[in-house]
């Protein structure tokens, strides 16, 4: 699904941008190990709870939280004015709705309803009831909402992780669309190097629009846009305005023209600020407010998108520089990394089941759950990968 081609101009002369590859790799890693920390340290809402929690791994969330899905739109936008180039408009269109389209049907089908199910059954006290009861009554909501329902929401259908599935879905939807209307002749592919003002100035307003936003939808708020599109509109700002960076850098070559010492000079500001949080976020967490009109939602949203945008661009240049060459190891969890995003989240929660009666720290378990969901999330992924009939979808 995530393959990463050359535009014309940008090194290496031919073949991938093999550090994008290798940065999305990292990228799903990490987001698997985001998930293996959720019942054990931050305080969101999961499919498995009343776990004993260790403070510090929440505050591995909240960096992680502040710039991966940020950095994974921007790589994934990358990618589709190649694409649109050389299919055109109906064929892009019919290849989205064919890799992200059925995928996230499939998830929000089966995927979710089994994960939510097996959340009904072991932390919600209700009487127990078949699964196939379960998901006409309960998922799809065709019953009433039962008396003290503990949510997260009723019913209980949701996207679940796949939101970014979904939103990707609707982004590219939306680029054909501007293509379209726009019918201009794509400019040719350059190499630029963003001007430190203009980085600076992008952070900026993206961390004005994002306070400005939650002046009425605080972090961690989830809404149903038109109902369909599931989306927590306090990091939309981001997500939206690394979006269209990533559009941006394809025609401009951006990704490789960012020189190196820029780049390594955000990587700092990036992982120091990372450091911070991780050291002393209980200390910080006193001037920063979730959302609202104060001063303190003002700060948390300027240094979460000061933080998404140094680490951004420091990740891109410590791959470029240190991870460009081809690697068939690396190359071929790459292209399962797609996969492992939408199959990862069962794994993880089984296992997390799994050690529920473990007599264990937090951290033990959390190591435990990460170490064997990731490899194990890979196997599946590759091994489905090879399925004739599936490949083409997954």
């Amino acid at each position: 699904m995530w393959t990463v081609n050359n535009p014309v101009g940008q090194r290496p002369a031919r073949g991938r941008l093999h550090f994008l590859d290798h940065l999305k790799v990292a990228l799903v890693v990490l987001v698997v190990l985001h998930h293996a920390a959720q019942p054990f340290g931050p305080p969101d809402w999961w499919y498995v709870t009343g776990t004993d929690r260790w403070e510090p791994l929440g505050r591995f969330t909240v960096v992680n939280g502040a710039f991966f899905m940020s950095l994974f739109f921007a790589i994934s936008a990358y990618l589709l004015p190649a694409s649109f180039d050389r299919k055109g408009g109906p064929r892009y269109l019919l290849d989205r709705f064919r890799r992200l389209g059925a995928p996230l049907l499939f998830g929000v089908a089966v995927i979710i309803p089994a994960l939510m199910y097996a959340h009904y059954r072991v932390f919600r006290d209700y009487p127990s009831i078949s699964f196939g009861r379960y998901y006409t009554d309960v998922y799809l909501g065709l019953a009433p909402e039962p008396a003290g329902w503990t949510g997260p929401s009723w019913p209980d259908l949701q996207f679940g992780h796949l939101w970014f599935i979904e939103h990707l879905l609707v982004y590219a939807i939306l680029y054909a669309v501007w293509r379209a209307v726009v019918r201009r002749r794509p400019r040719p592919s350059t190499v630029e190097s963003p001007r430190t003002a203009a980085i600076i100035g992008f952070t900026a307003v993206l961390g004005l629009g994002t306070y400005a936003i939650r002046i009425t939808w605080p972090v961690d708020t989830w809404v149903g846009i038109l109902d369909f599109l599931q989306a927590e509109p306090a990091d939309l700002v981001q997500y939206g305005g690394f979006f269209l960076a990533g559009l941006l850098a394809y025609r401009r070559g951006w990704f490789t023209g960012l020189s190196s010492r820029a780049g390594y000079t955000w990587l700092a500001v990036g992982v120091t600020l990372a450091i911070a949080h991780y050291a002393a976020l209980p200390q910080l967490a006193r001037y920063y407010a979730p959302g609202g009109t104060g001063i303190r939602s003002l700060v948390w949203s300027v240094v979460e998108t000061t933080m998404c945008t140094a680490l951004s661009l420091g990740l891109l240049t410590l791959f470029r520089e240190r991870l460009n060459q081809p690697n068939r190891f690396l190359q071929r969890l790459a292209a399962a990394s797609f996969t492992v995003y939408v199959l990862h989240v069962p794994v993880v929660v089984a296992l997390q089941l799994a050690t529920r009666e473990l007599s264990a720290p937090p951290l033990l378990k959390f190591l435990l759950v990460g170490f064997i969901a990731v490899p194990l999330s890979f196997t599946l992924a590759t091994g489905l990968r090879r399925v004739r009939y599936l490949r083409a979808w997954i």
